[in-house]
C-alpha cells in the first residue's frame, strides 16, 4: 500500500475497532431503518461467510451471528459503525441455497432485490464468492441485478485460506476477469480470509472510501 492507504486503513482500524452495534432486524422493507447514514451491503450465497467477514472487520467474535446452516439469516441485519454513527453495515440474506420452503426463499429475494434496487443511502454492496468454489450461476445473477439497478459493487473472495495458493490464484484469476466484463462491478478484487485476517486491512479502507464517497 501507498502511504496515503497505508494512513487510511489505519483510520479505518480504529473506525471499525470502536463502536459497532447492531441496530435491527428488517424482515420487510417497512421495518428498514431510516435513509440517515451510508450503508454498505453484505450479500453472497448461503454459508459464503457473510457474517464471519463482518466479525473479523470489527474485530468481534459474534457481533453478527455465523451459522454452519445454509439460509439462516432470513432479514436484513443493521449494524451501526462509529460513535456517533459514520455508516451501517447490512448482513443480508445468502442465495443459492437455503433450508427453507421455496415461499420463504422467494420472499427473502423479494426483500433483498427491493432493497439493493431503491435503498438511496447504499454506497456499496460487497458481492462475497468462496474461494474454494468459484462464481456460481446464483453469483452472476446477482451481479447481473446489480449491473440492472447501477448499484456498484466489490468482488470479495472469502476463506482464501482454505485453498492452496496456485489454486487461489487461479480462481481469483477466473473471478476478476469476468467483473471486468460487469460495468458495476468495482476493478479491484479483494482476497479475504476471517480467519487468517488476510484482506482485511484493504477492504476496511476501500470502504471508508466509498461510504465518505
Amino acid at each position: 500500500m501507498t502511504p496515503e492507504e497505508e494512513q487510511l486503513a489505519e483510520e479505518a482500524r480504529r473506525l471499525f475497532s470502536g463502536r459497532v452495534e447492531f441496530l435491527l432486524s428488517a424482515p420487510q422493507l417497512k421495518f428498514l431503518p431510516d435513509p440517515d447514514y451510508p450503508e454498505v451491503a453484505f450479500c453472497g450465497r448461503s454459508n459464503v461467510g457473510k457474517s464471519s467477514l463482518i466479525n473479523a472487520l470489527t474485530g468481534r467474535k459474534a457481533i453478527a451471528r455465523t451459522s454452519v446452516t445454509p439460509g439462516r439469516t432470513q432479514e436484513l441485519n443493521f449494524f451501526e459503525v462509529g460513535d456517533p454513527t459514520q455508516f451501517r453495515f447490512v448482513d443480508m440474506p445468502g442465495y443459492g441455497f437455503a433450508k427453507a420452503p421455496g415461499k420463504v426463499v422467494e420472499k427473502w429475494r423479494k426483500l433483498v432485490r427491493t432493497y439493493l434496487r431503491g435503498r438511496v443511502p447504499l454506497k456499496r454492496t460487497l458481492v462475497l464468492v468462496d474461494a474454494r468454489h468459484g462464481l456460481k450461476d446464483s453469483d452472476r445473477e446477482m451481479m447481473q441485478m446489480l449491473d440492472e439497478a447501477a448499484v456498484g459493487y466489490r468482488m470479495v473472495l472469502t476463506k482464501a485460506d482454505k485453498i492452496k495458493a496456485s489454486a487461489l490464484e487461479a480462481v481469483a484469476e477466473k473471478v476478476a476477469a469476468e467483473a471486468r466484463k460487469h460495468p458495476a462491478a468495482h476493478p479491484r478484487l479483494h482476497i479475504t480470509s476471517s480467519e487468517k485476517g488476510m484482506g482485511l486491512d484493504e477492504l476496511r479502507a476501500a470502504l471508508l472510501e466509498d461510504v465518505r464517497s
